[in-house]
């Protein structure tokens, strides 16, 4: 009888973190190794919300939706749009989003870190090595044309540990993937957006006028070349991340002359590019003076494909990193999991026999999963661009409540 296949995820976020608890349920063992050291080495993000046909699908079928629904936060749909000068164009604070249309409903909020340790509390112990950043892989080339369709691969990680005979590798590891260039030489590139995010820590009690202003969920802002966006947290007993986003060059944070350490940082990012905005927006800035990050919003091209290969594949931002304008990244990672998972129970006893040679062996369950992969995430990151392009022009805040009003 053969042996199991050797399956290893690479990353401990939501992707790989869905598609082990997936693979466990249906008696595949999997490790998963993760480059951090524990998990809570890391400020995890702020929050998101999981849409029904994706991310809630997958922790229904990984039966942790009800787990899930224990901690979410359905008041955090509320959404807030505000002109540049400070007119409130829609405040589901106010109003809900019974008005809103069926796909943007029922999807309630959740931060990262409480859906990160639902996934992580599910799987098996043992699961994820940590401390284990993935150095390179090598393909064993001595198994190469067995059947015609098997590879296995030796993973090296940077504390000099080696794991060999790797049947299924599946990249996990997000925007810069170890994974990847066994695949494509597609790297990402900056999207012309740099984001600096900015935290405000118990705004309940140390700041009520915040709390209110951004109300329950979100707050935006979108116009031409900048927007804010600003997110309602559970944690610290209420905080908020306000992210200020410009569209400038690649390297506009670091020639600025913005001293982003300093303590004047965040008043001269006003003064130079929020100064006509009204008065309320700009408070959000000069008011989240708890953490202050620089991100960049880097991106893969739409509709990345390659070809596909035995024994590796790639999920979530691995495989179709875009930028953060639709909110879907994580919904489409979880699904992507969903689907690789399907695909590889589908046709498990012939996995199980790795050189079986029929219809059903993991080579045809990647080229099955990633048929629609490359659809789904080509669709989403369409539609990411477009509102990218959308929010950063002069209407659109005004483009938005419209269509959140059914005006189209």
């Amino acid at each position: 009888m053969m042996s199991p296949p050797k399956i290893a995820l690479i990353g401990a976020g939501p992707a790989g973190l869905t598609l082990a608890r997936l693979l466990q349920q249906n008696q595949f063992n999997c490790t998963i190794y993760e480059s951090e050291v524990d998990r809570y080495v890391r400020n995890q993000g702020g929050t998101l919300d999981l849409h029904t046909k994706t991310g809630q699908l997958a922790l229904k079928e990984a039966g942790l939706l009800e787990e899930f629904k224990k901690y979410a936060r359905p008041e955090g749909e509320c959404m807030k749009l505000v002109k540049h000068d400070g007119t409130v164009l829609w405040d589901e604070n106010e109003t809900g989003n019974s008005n809103r249309v069926a796909e943007d409903s029922d999807r309630p909020e959740i931060d990262r870190v409480r859906l990160r340790d639902i996934l992580l509390d599910s799987l098996q112990p043992g699961t994820i090595k940590w401390n284990r950043k993935l150095l390179r892989v090598d393909a064993d080339t001595k198994t190469r044309g067995i059947s015609g369709d098997r590879e296995t691969y030796t993973l090296h990680f940077t504390d000099g540990s080696v794991e060999k005979d790797i049947d299924l590798l599946v990249g996990a590891d997000g925007a810069w993937s170890k994974v990847r260039p066994l695949l494509t030489d597609e790297q990402p590139f900056y999207s012309g957006i740099t984001c600096i995010e900015l935290w405000s820590l118990g705004v309940d009690a140390k700041n009520p006028w915040l709390s209110r202003y951004v109300g329950k969920g979100s707050c935006f802002m979108f116009d031409e070349g900048r927007a804010l966006l600003c997110q309602r947290n559970g944690e610290q007993n209420g905080s908020v991340r306000t992210y200020a986003c410009v569209r400038m060059p690649e390297k506009w944070a670091e020639e600025s002359g913005i001293d982003w350490a300093g303590t004047h940082a965040r008043e001269t990012l006003v003064e130079r590019h929020f100064n006509d905005c009204g008065d309320d927006l700009k408070r959000l800035i000069l008011e989240s003076r708890d953490e202050l990050i620089v991100r960049k919003a880097w991106m893969l091209p739409v509709g990345i494909k390659w070809e596909s290969r035995p024994g590796v594949t790639l999920l979530g931002d691995a495989a179709h990193l875009m930028t953060p304008f639709a909110g879907v990244g994580v919904n489409v990672a979880m699904a992507d999991a969903l689907e690789l998972a399907r695909a590889l129970i589908s046709c498990k006893d012939s996995v199980v026999a790795k050189e079986s040679s029929d219809d059903h062996n993991i080579a045809v369950a990647i080229k099955q999963y990633e048929t629609e992969m490359f659809e789904r995430g080509r669709q989403n990151a369409q539609k990411t661009w477009d509102n990218m392009q959308g929010h950063f022009s002069a209407n659109g805040s005004e483009e938005l409540a419209a269509r959140l009003k059914g005006h189209n």
